[in-house]
């Protein structure tokens, strides 16, 4: 009778534990170049986002062919000139929610945080230090947040013919709806 006991208390624990990560396997990430020449806007809606209430373990990752421009030539050249999507198929971001134990996410509110972690995009690994928001409201779970980019600091050159095209700083920006993770 003790096995079943605990055996039941361990099944329970798991649970517990399974209910603490959370998932969207359709998050945003879009990007926003303002010049006086041009804006350029790409939208990319099949990121993934993994987070770990229990320890602020939080993870995305976004393929690069998946950005969508406005216009067929961009995106072209994004994919080829740029990020080189073939050689460089995804960017990665692993970090931590520094003050994950604010969160409570069995009540509604709104819950700023603050995250670090490496992203690595074309290659090259970066440390990022950012704001996020994380939003409850009956049940639902959203957390955004917004940063900044230089391709340079990730080896991305752009040719002195469109340079002006290009803003320095590319604005980021990334919008998941979490659910528990089911395994």
């Amino acid at each position: 009778m003790k096995q079943i006991i605990i055996i039941a208390l361990l099944a329970l624990g798991f649970q517990h534990l399974n209910a603490q990560q959370y998932m969207d396997r359709s998050a945003y990430v879009g990007f926003f170049s303002e010049t006086k020449m041009e804006n350029i806007k790409a939208d990319n809606n099949k990121g993934t986002l993994v987070y770990d209430a229990a320890t602020g373990s939080i993870q995305m990752s976004a393929l690069m062919k998946a950005f969508e421009f406005e216009k067929a030539l961009m995106q072209e050249h994004f994919n080829e000139n740029y990020v080189e999507s073939d050689k460089f198929p995804k960017a990665v971001f692993k970090g931590r929610v520094e003050n994950h134990t604010s969160l409570n996410f069995s009540k509604d509110g709104t819950y700023n945080v603050k995250v670090t972690g490496e992203m690595t995009m074309h290659g090259v690994t970066k440390k990022i230090t950012t704001d996020a928001v994380f939003k409850v409201v009956g049940g639902k779970i959203t957390c955004e947040s917004k940063f900044n980019v230089k391709p340079e600091d990730y080896n991305i050159t752009i040719p002195n013919t469109v340079r002006d095209n290009i803003a320095s700083a590319i604005a980021i920006t990334v919008k998941a709806n979490l659910e528990v993770l089911k395994k």
